[in-house]
C-alpha cells in the first residue's frame, strides 16, 4: 500500500453560500491523498499501475471551476470523480481551505475534511 498526494493546490474560485463570495470569489486550497497498492509501478516503472495526479489535479480544477454552496458538497463531488477514475483506491481524504472567510474578525481559513471510506459508511 502507498500514498499519492497532491498538496497546496491554489485556486481563485466562487464557492459559498454569500453573495460576496459568489461574485468576488475567494482564495482556496486543497490537499488530496489517495491511499492504493502501488507496487507493481514501483517494480515496472509504469504509469498506468498507479495513480496519475495529473489527472487528479485536473479533476479538482474541474470542480474548483463550477461554484457550489458547501466545501463539504464540493469535497464530495471530487471524491466521486476520483474513485470514478480510480475505483480500486483503498482511501481518498480531501482538505479544503477557504482563505480569510468573511466571519467578521480574523480567521486564516476555514476547513473541510472529507475522507472516502470513513464519511461514506452509513
Amino acid at each position: 500500500m502507498g500514498k499519492v498526494s497532491l498538496e497546496g493546490i491554489e485556486f481563485h474560485a466562487f464557492h459559498g453560500v454569500f453573495s460576496e463570495e459568489k461574485k468576488l470569489g475567494n482564495r482556496f486550497t486543497v490537499d488530496i491523498h489517495v491511499e492504493t497498492d502501488f507496487k507493481k509501478a514501483m517494480l515496472d516503472d509504469d504509469l498506468n499501475e498507479t495513480v496519475d495526479y495529473s489527472r487528479i489535479y485536473q479533476i479538482a480544477k474541474s470542480h474548483m471551476e463550477e461554484p457550489v454552496k458547501l466545501l463539504e458538497h464540493l469535497a464530495h463531488l471530487m471524491v466521486q470523480d476520483i474513485l470514478s477514475a480510480y475505483p480500486k483506491l483503498q482511501r481518498i481524504d480531501i482538505i479544503i481551505k477557504k482563505h480569510n472567510p468573511a466571519l467578521g474578525g480574523v480567521v486564516n481559513y476555514s476547513v473541510v475534511k472529507v475522507s472516502y471510506p470513513l464519511d461514506y459508511q452509513n
